[in-house]
């Protein structure tokens, strides 16, 4: 069983910087896949980011790619989004999440834990 706990988030303008951190309980952090998600009101959600268990594979959603960096610390059993050059469009709830497997990574359906997510919203 692997809990999750999203911290970071909060209100910025447009074209600035936020860290998402997710701190995982349990033992057996380094050998889930980590990924981020958003939900943006009246939306579904939608993957943003994801890394594999070492740490040594990422994948972005097209969105995203060269403004966040997903990252984790095995020793610490956090991980983390770092987002820059913020839009108002990336304004959503951000939940993390745990898969034994890296495979379709980008499918909620592969997910089998979920933090409780955190408020990003971006100012113009």
């Amino acid at each position: 069983q692997v809990q999750l706990v999203e911290s970071g988030g909060g209100l910025v303008q447009a074209g600035g910087s936020l860290r998402l951190s997710c701190a995982a309980s349990g033992r057996t952090f380094s050998s889930y896949a980590m990924g981020w998600f958003r939900q943006a009101p009246g939306k579904e959600r939608d993957f943003v980011a994801a890394i594999n268990q070492s740490g040594g594979s990422t994948y972005y959603a097209d969105s995203v790619k060269g403004r966040f960096t997903i990252s984790r610390d095995n020793a610490k059993n956090t991980f983390y989004l770092q987002m820059n050059s913020l839009k108002p469009e990336d304004t959503a709830v951000y939940y993390c999440a745990g898969s034994r497997t890296f495979y379709r990574i980008t499918s909620l359906r592969m997910y089998d834990y979920w933090g409780q997510g955190t408020q990003v919203t971006v100012s113009s």
